[in-house]
């Protein structure tokens, strides 16, 4: 009975050490695994993201957001497209949004002074230009044509930066321009002029380059001339932090400098 025993005793112990070893070997493997996973679920992006952006990137930004979305499948850009001064009010109003591009170094600063952005980037340049109708029936050469009273002409309303930027290179020139119209944003301003509503209007250089053969542009010369920074930032209430940083690297990439060239952006 004793010989018995201590036979048991021994097969019980060899048990538990076999059982043992095993349960380290299965805690191993499902540590081992758990990493790897997170790391997949991480390296893609996915899931929606709005962009409030400046009027005049409307057509460089729209050809980036198929650009990213092409080359991160189960993502999507919606943009919102106006004058700068009105989506930074938008932004510092509580509206949704995930990055903002601004026109403006000055209405970044709004959103990014009350806590919507923890900093930004310069990532484009853009300077004056003006629109007159294909025929240019004011037969406008110069800016200093726009002085006259007999020259109808549009411009942005003041608080936004192609409003701002016009009136500085009014300031350069030593000229005052009285507009027949002052619009909310430079597309719209664009858009008079396509229309033959006004002789001439103050946009950047690249809406008259999107515009095509809509509109004849008129170079101001580089001594009187202005231009404006194009900052753009992740917000910092974005719901979708991670692809709305991937979009703002997008914009800073080669392959978005790239476009913005096409358009007729300047690099910072």
């Amino acid at each position: 009975m004793r010989r018995f025993a201590i036979t048991l005793l021994a097969a019980s112990v060899i048990a538990v050490g076999l059982a043992g070893c095993g349960s380290n070997q299965n805690s191993g493997t499902s540590s081992a695994s758990s990493p790897s996973s997170s790391e997949s679920g991480s390296a893609s992006l996915a899931g929606n993201i709005t962009v409030f952006a400046a009027a005049s990137l409307t057509e460089s930004f729209t050809e980036i957001g198929k650009q990213f979305e092409a080359a991160n499948p189960g993502t999507k850009v919606t943009f919102s497209f106006g004058a700068s001064s009105a989506l930074a009010e938008q932004i510092n109003a509580g509206a949704p949004a995930d990055v903002f591009a601004s026109a403006s170094p000055k209405n970044m600063d709004q959103v990014v002074s009350a806590g919507g952005a923890s900093g930004s980037k310069v990532f484009a340049t853009n300077k004056m230009e003006i629109a007159t109708p294909p025929s240019n029936p004011a037969h406008v050469a110069s800016v200093n044509d726009l002085a006259k009273s007999s020259v109808k002409t549009a411009l942005c309303q003041p608080q936004v930066p192609c409003g701002s930027v016009a009136q500085q290179v009014f300031i350069n020139a030593k000229i005052t321009v009285k507009p027949v119209t002052l619009e909310p944003d430079v597309k719209s301003v664009l858009s008079k002029v396509q229309l033959g509503e006004v002789d001439a209007g103050m946009v950047y250089v690249t809406d008259v380059k999107a515009a095509g053969d809509k509109v004849k542009g008129v170079e101001i010369a580089d001594d009187v001339n202005a231009s404006t920074d194009y900052p753009i930032a992740a917000l910092t209430k974005s719901g979708n932090a991670a692809t709305a940083s991937a979009f703002v690297d997008m914009v800073l990439s080669p392959a978005g400098e790239s476009v913005l060239s096409a358009a007729g952006f300047q690099a910072p």
